[in-house]
């Protein structure tokens, strides 16, 4: 949680609940916004209820919701939707000075993105029990958790020996000096 700032107010009064009223205010009208896109993703056939808002300098730089039905996309939730149309917008990888609202907490691909991308605050609405009760599939934050209750997938793990290994390792080091991420 972040910590709340001090403010002064103009009869010379401190007020330290305004400044954390206003924060919760002002979260409140962007998670708002992505919990309407959520709304309007599962009213237009899009995809799954849920919503996702960019926010920077506290303006919204992008709002949008699941697109995985529309786009025959399993990878196209809320969040990484958000980010890539973001990063499209902002035309850059690195999202430092950005904020982003969800109206569910992430799934792991999620959460994965927003870290990738170095978003500096996450905030979401709704924990993702409330998308499991309705049916969606958390496997992977089960997996994380140690509660497998959910858990629908089977799948084999198996990390690759021997010249696949060596080779799939090798491009990192080939590739080091030609390719700077930030």
């Amino acid at each position: 949680m972040e910590e709340a700032k001090v403010v002064e107010s103009k009869d010379g009064t401190i007020s330290v609940a305004s400044a954390f009223a206003a924060v919760q205010d002002r979260d409140h009208k962007f998670l708002s916004k992505a919990v309407e896109e959520a709304y309007r993703g599962v009213d237009c056939g899009d995809g799954g209820p849920f919503g996702a808002v960019v926010v920077r300098n506290d303006e919204v730089v992008v709002s949008c919701h699941n697109m995985v039905l529309k786009h025959t996309d399993p990878t196209a939730h809320a969040e990484v939707t958000a980010i890539r149309e973001a990063c499209k917008k902002l035309g850059k990888i690195e999202l430092s000075d950005c904020e982003i609202y969800a109206s569910c907490e992430p799934c792991p691909m999620c959460f994965g993105a927003v870290h990738l991308s170095r978003i500096k605050r996450l905030v979401y609405g709704a924990k993702a029990e409330a998308a499991i009760a309705i049916g969606f599939d958390d496997f992977i934050a089960d997996a994380l958790r140690g509660t497998g209750y959910y858990q629908k997938a089977n799948m084999e793990i198996k990390k690759a020996d021997g010249n696949g290994a060596l080779i799939a390792e090798q491009v990192f080091e080939k590739t080091k000096e030609k390719f700077q991420m930030y």
